[in-house]
């Protein structure tokens, strides 16, 4: 088994291929083997990093809820990115894994050649911030006080994971089946610590508007919760380019993984080969008809 020291903890992670090193980073539900049928399409061309977030097993679980947060869940990957000689790395996160990437590339553009940041934006509707607090804080007693068994399917069959199941039911299954290996105790305090109490995408508009990582913003058109938010990273970031997959929920990787590996490989290869344009100022300008000067 392969582990890395950093950051204080131990971070299980696997490696193949060879060439420009991409890292993918993992939703609340999922895992290393979410990844699995990008890692088959992307190794064949680049060297591919997957890990277990912390509490997430076989990676370390620390049992004191303080030691997760937003900012440890950044921090951890740019320790592996830094330890493991990465540097600069592609980055692709979902939900969870898509917040850490889009403050990596806000915090240490110095360790990325680029950002995707899919599904990411659940929490951020202030009018809804303290329902989904509220929310993300039941879930994490429900994960300590009842059985995997019985609250695992529950979690697994929230609004947005539907559109998997219509479209795979062996594919969802499957997603359950690695859910219910995860740990209760890290589930319950990575959904207090990061879940629950990381900030708004919409606060982070300031720091958006100074990035000049390229960046690709991946969302479905029925995740509704990463609908908006995805729509202010493509205004706010400069280098950002939003794609959306129709008829598509959370999970989008499983849901159309011919489409997201094709979608992110034509964005890595215009990346690496420097194409990847910052947005012209000119496409801004106050009226829909005419420019701003003649």
């Amino acid at each position: 088994m392969s582990e890395v020291r950093t950051n204080g903890v131990s971070l299980y992670y696997e490696a193949s291929g060879e060439g420009a090193p991409i890292v993918f980073v993992h939703e609340f539900a999922g895992d290393c083997r979410s990844w699995e049928d990008q890692v088959r399409y992307f190794n064949r061309r680049y060297r591919v990093i997957t890990y277990n977030a912390r509490g997430f097993p076989p990676s370390e679980v620390p049992e004191d809820a303080s030691q997760y947060s937003q900012d440890i869940a950044v921090n951890d990957l740019a320790s592996l990115i830094r330890d493991m000689d990465l540097a600069p790395a592609h980055v692709v996160g979902l939900s969870m894994g898509g917040y850490a990437t889009l403050h990596l590339g806000l915090r240490h553009p110095e360790l990325t050649r680029s950002i995707v940041v899919a599904g990411c934006g659940y929490g951020s509707d202030m009018d809804q911030r303290e329902r989904f607090q509220k929310d993300a804080n039941e879930v994490a007693d429900r994960f300590l006080n009842e059985s995997m068994e019985k609250f695992g399917p529950i979690y697994t069959a929230g609004p947005t994971r539907m559109q998997l199941k219509r479209k795979d039911a062996i594919g969802y299954q499957k997603f359950i089946d690695h859910f219910m290996s995860h740990s209760p105790l890290g589930c319950a305090n990575t959904m207090r610590g990061v879940q629950s109490a990381r900030p708004s995408v919409y606060e982070l508009e300031e720091q958006m508007k100074s990035c000049s990582v390229p960046t690709l913003v991946l969302t479905g058109d029925e995740d509704f919760p990463c609908l908006e938010p995805g729509l202010f990273m493509k205004r706010n970031i400069q280098t950002a380019a939003l794609f959306t997959f129709p008829n598509s929920g959370h999970l989008i990787n499983l849901e159309e993984p011919a489409l997201f590996n094709r979608v992110v490989l034509d964005f890595i290869t215009e990346v690496d080969a420097g194409r990847w344009p910052a947005r012209d100022p000119l496409s801004m300008g106050e009226s829909a008809l005419l420019p701003d000067e003649e």
